[in-house]
This record gives structure tokens, C-alpha cells and sequence, in this order.
């Protein structure tokens, strides 16, 4: 595998930008008391995640559409939730989402508000996939999980009530990486219908390696080293795999991809790398960074009132690009007609 580290981005400054209400976010958190995630065991992290949910990101808002729904995986029913702007609609893409929190924490009530807000701005019906989760579970769980909810999205069953005609696929931290492995997994094995793009914000795509980023906010910046690697240990992937660390898998063939990263975040090189290889395969590629931002912002929009900019951002990158893949295949479909 090429050392891609050396063709990222990488920061200019000792000291990098950080916003003013970021800076203020990051006083406060780093000011509580008490044990941190890494220090209390999976389930009352799990517990500490959700609390943080109502004072640090904004209500779900109005939808027309919210529904509990459940799909056969390999190891019993997967937990989802369909998230849609409109009461019901003509056939179309559909997003498929997994949540963040270090294959350990997270759920699907901890992104309902992003989620809800990615339906909103991008005018597509979302299906939240609540997937196994480590230490219980732990990989490749997370990413069979993964799989199998694409794969039944795909199939437009009746319990979803929409007739699906092409994915795409998103999740942030993750749910990025488990983003970036179903698109590789529908690649090699494809679905029913087509992914049409991958969608990852700030993903982990390589976590065999330290990149310049893990050092410089390795404290301080809300995601630490210490919870990261304890998120590493109860996960405990082949990091030598494709569906652990994709970053070294071939991409070539990937559909293409709207990735954004948060420049105050340990592992922002690894979505820059990801970006990097994407585009040196031959993948269609818009990048995004955060500047000023730190990781988990999509979750932190009361928190921090300018990531609703960020997230705003991205989504209409995204809505373009579905738009411009779309087009692509209508147009490919009447020419071989």
C-alpha cells in the first residue's frame, strides 16, 4: 500500500484555527468532572452518549415520515428507522445511514435529529441502521450488519414503502468506515440496485496507523487517543482487512463519493488519505473540511451553532452529486434503449 499520508493535506500552523463557539464547547466539556467514556464500561458510556444527545444537538423538527422498522441480519433482526421528509413519494435513491460512537456507542436515537435533517435538506427518504455494536458484538458484526441493510434497502421491501431505485451511502466516524465497507462489499457483490455514492464524514479508514492528526489532537478536542484505542480493543478487527482498515483495499470501481472531515480531529488524515486514494483510483471525489471544527460536529449543532453550516454544506455537496449520478444513468440507460 502507497503511503498516502505524505500527498495529504496537513496543517500549516502550530496553532490551527478554532472557532469561537468551538472553543467554548471545548471549555466546557474539557471543564466537567467526572470519569470519561473510556473509564466506565461500554454500557454507561452507551448511557453518557445519549444524555449528551438533548444538550448538545438540536431537536428532531418536523417530518412527515418517522417509522421503526426491522430487517433480517445474519445474527437476528437488525433494529432501523425510516426517516423521510414527505408522507410518501414516486421511486428513487434512498440513504442508508449508520451512526458513530467507535463500533461501541451510539444508537438510533443519538443521530434521529442529523438524520432528520439529512431527509430535510437532501429530499430523500433515510433508513437509520441501529447494527451491532462492540464489546458485545464484536467485528466483522458490525459490518455483516452493515451489509445486510443495504442489501435489504435494495431490495424495496413492502415494509418500507418505497420503491428504491439506487443508495446512498452514509454514516460519520464509524458509521463512516462501515459506509465505505458496504460500498466496497455491494462492489464486489452487488445489490439489487446500484450505489450511487458514498457519503462518509470524518471516517475512520485506516486504524492501523498513527497519522500526523492523531497526535496533534490527541487531547483536548473532544475525541481523545485514550477513548480510540479503547474503542480499537472492543472492536478488535483484522486491521488487515478490507472491512477493517479499507483505506489499504483496492478502490478502483467505487461509486463515487462526498467526504467531509474536521480539521481539529484526530483522525481527520485518515479521511483526507481516503479522499486522496479515491481520486488516484479514479473515483469521482468532493472534499469538505471543518476548518475550525472538531470531530462528531453533525451531532453538536446546539453546541455549536456553526456546525449547522458544516452539515448544511455537505448535504447540498451531496444532494448535487446524487443529482449529477442520477442524470449520468438516465441518460446511459437511453442511449443503449
Amino acid at each position: 500500500m502507497n503511503d498516502l499520508s505524505s500527498i495529504a493535506p496537513r496543517e500549516v500552523s502550530a496553532q490551527p484555527f478554532v472557532r469561537a463557539d468551538v472553543r467554548g464547547f471545548l471549555d466546557y466539556l474539557n471543564a466537567l468532572p467526572g470519569p470519561k467514556t473510556h473509564e466506565v464500561g461500554a454500557p454507561a458510556a452507551r448511557a453518557m452518549y445519549r444524555t449528551m444527545k438533548d444538550v448538545a444537538d438540536l431537536p428532531l423538527g418536523e417530518l412527515a415520515t418517522v417509522v421503526d422498522l426491522s430487517i433480517p441480519g445474519p445474527a437476528g433482526p437488525i433494529a432501523a428507522r425510516l426517516f423521510d421528509v414527505r408522507p410518501s413519494r414516486p421511486p428513487g435513491p434512498a440513504v442508508v445511514f449508520f451512526h458513530g460512537g467507535g463500533f461501541v456507542i451510539g444508537d438510533l436515537d443519538t443521530h434521529a435529529s442529523f438524520c432528520a435533517e439529512a431527509s430535510r435538506l437532501l429530499d430523500l427518504p433515510l433508513v437509520a441502521v441501529d447494527y451491532r455494536l462492540a464489546p458485545e458484538a464484536k467485528w466483522p458484526a458490525a459490518p455483516d450488519d452493515a451489509e445486510a441493510a443495504a442489501r435489504w434497502v435494495a431490495d424495496t421491501p413492502a415494509a418500507l414503502g418505497r420503491k428504491v431505485t439506487g443508495l446512498v451511502l452514509m454514516g460519520d466516524s464509524a458509521g463512516g468506515n462501515l459506509a465505505i465497507v458496504a460500498a466496497l462489499d455491494l462492489r464486489d457483490r452487488p445489490a439489487t440496485v446500484p450505489v450511487l455514492v458514498q457519503a462518509p464524514i470524518y471516517p475512520a479508514t485506516d486504524m492501523g496507523r498513527a497519522y500526523p492528526s492523531f497526535e496533534q489532537f490527541a487531547q483536548g478536542h473532544l475525541l481523545t487517543a485514550d477513548s480510540m484505542n479503547w474503542f480499537a480493543d472492543c472492536y478488535a478487527a483484522d486491521l488487515q482487512h478490507q472491512r477493517g482498515s479499507p483505506l489499504g483495499s483496492d478502490l478502483a470501481g467505487l461509486p463515487p463519493a462526498v467526504i467531509i472531515t474536521a480539521n481539529l480531529d484526530p483522525i481527520r488524515d485518515q479521511g483526507r488519505a481516503y479522499a486522496a486514494k479515491l481520486a488516484q483510483a479514479g473515483v469521482p471525489v468532493v472534499f469538505r473540511e471543518a476548518v475550525g471544527n472538531v470531530h462528531g460536529f453533525i451531532t453538536l449543532r446546539q453546541a455549536i451553532p456553526s456546525a449547522v453550516g458544516d452539515v448544511a454544506g455537505y448535504l447540498a455537496a451531496v444532494r448535487a452529486m446524487v443529482t449529477e449520478v442520477e442524470g449520468q444513468r438516465v441518460m446511459a440507460q437511453a442511449a443503449g434503449a
